[in-house]
């Protein structure tokens, strides 16, 4: 999978780009706050139709416009995928090849894009938000199944707890909705956990391997799926099902105390270890930043595996943050493997050794010209 074109009107500090890219390792080059960041954010929103640095559409419109579009041309071992995103402060709509889709789940998975920045070394120490999110942006971009059952599963999630907080107001006895709101939490959400544990386990023996390469074997990387289900209710969807349904009655008094959902996949968490230890807790920011890489260089291959396409690969300034030894295992990896966006202030080092024939690209406040 490859992003041939871009093009951009009036996005972040673009107000009109076009722009064709390299099929290896494309280097965004410049000062800080000139738009690579922006650049990056754009391919990311192409693919996924959200931003990775705001949850408010309408701050990717230039502050002197009302609209804004991205455009891109995708090739695919099918063959050319035209793409468009429009933005108004009406909302959004995104076309493939030219044909407006009625839900985003029809969209996204068009462009499949593994973004790694700075702010990604802290998906092992960080918050189990990070990691929940992780999860549901990647394995969305593998299966739309997965992508529909989360939206659905949200959807429901808000109507529970809506309802959850109007018992517990009004101390009603009336329980037949809560039942039935159960029951469809519990199906939607048995099959969320169940692609998690397929998925992370696949992921698990590619992000091993690295991180036993970057460690010198020194280092075992495992995973562990954090969830209220038993293991021995992972076995398939319908006894996870069940397992949810039966946590949901005996929890329900809690639940009603304290006006919430508190049991299924918005609550679960992932675990790494590393040499049996919790790496969040007992292991060093060497091995937290080991971990980080290869799960992150394991998701090119899962994604490949999943879709037969390998991603895009986005590296927002993460260079600077990586040591001699990790930089060079994540660029070697890369290399004549999948198409790279890497923002840099200064193409050096480990970097100018490795990469070979980069499309360079110099930005500066908005425009971008290349090396001829």
């Amino acid at each position: 999978m490859k992003l041939e074109e871009l093009r951009l009107h009036n996005f972040r500090n673009y107000q009109a780009l076009d722009v064709s890219f390299g099929p290896g390792v494309n280097v965004l080059l410049g000062e800080n706050a000139q738009g690579k960041t922006n650049l990056l954010e754009a391919i990311y929103f192409l693919a996924l139709a959200r931003s990775h640095r705001t949850s408010n559409d309408r701050e990717l419109i230039n502050w002197q416009a009302e609209t804004a579009q991205v455009l891109g041309r995708v090739q695919k071992h099918s063959g050319i995928t035209p793409l468009e995103l429009d933005l108004s402060k009406h909302g959004k709509k995104a076309k493939v090849n030219h044909l407006e889709q009625a839900k985003l789940s029809g969209y996204v998975g068009q462009l499949n894009v593994i973004l790694f920045a700075p702010e990604d070394l802290s998906l092992v120490k960080g918050a189990p938000q990070g990691r929940r999110r992780f999860m549901d942006m990647e394995f969305g971009q593998m299966s739309h199944k997965y992508l529909y059952d989360i939206a659905q599963y949200r959807t429901i999630l808000r109507q529970r707890n809506r309802y959850l907080k109007e018992l517990g107001a009004k101390k009603q006895s009336d329980m037949v909705l809560l039942d039935v709101l159960s029951d469809q939490l519990a199906a939607y959400g048995s099959e969320i956990i169940n692609a998690r544990v397929t998925l992370l386990k696949r992921l698990e023996v590619w992000a091993a391997q690295i991180h036993q390469e970057i460690s010198q074997q020194k280092e075992r990387l495992a995973f562990h799926y954090a969830t209220t289900v038993s293991e021995a209710d992972l076995v398939d969807t319908q006894h996870t099902y069940d397992a949810l349904k039966k946590l949901y009655r005996e929890r329900r008094e809690k639940e009603l105390f304290q006006r919430t959902t508190l049991i299924g996949p918005h609550r679960d968490d992932l675990k790494f270890l590393v040499n049996d230890k919790d790496v969040s807790s007992f292991g060093s920011q060497g091995q937290q930043r080991t971990t980080a890489l290869s799960v992150k260089l394991a998701e090119i291959d899962l994604m490949h595996e999943q879709t037969g396409e390998y991603p895009v690969l986005l590296l927002d300034d993460v260079l600077s943050e990586l040591d001699d030894n990790r930089q060079t295992h994540l660029l070697t990896a890369i290399q004549d493997k999948v198409q790279t966006f890497l923002t840099t202030t200064s193409l050096s080092g480990v970097a100018q050794r490795l990469i070979h024939q980069p499309t360079v690209f110099n930005i500066r406040n908005g425009e971008i010209s290349t090396d001829d």
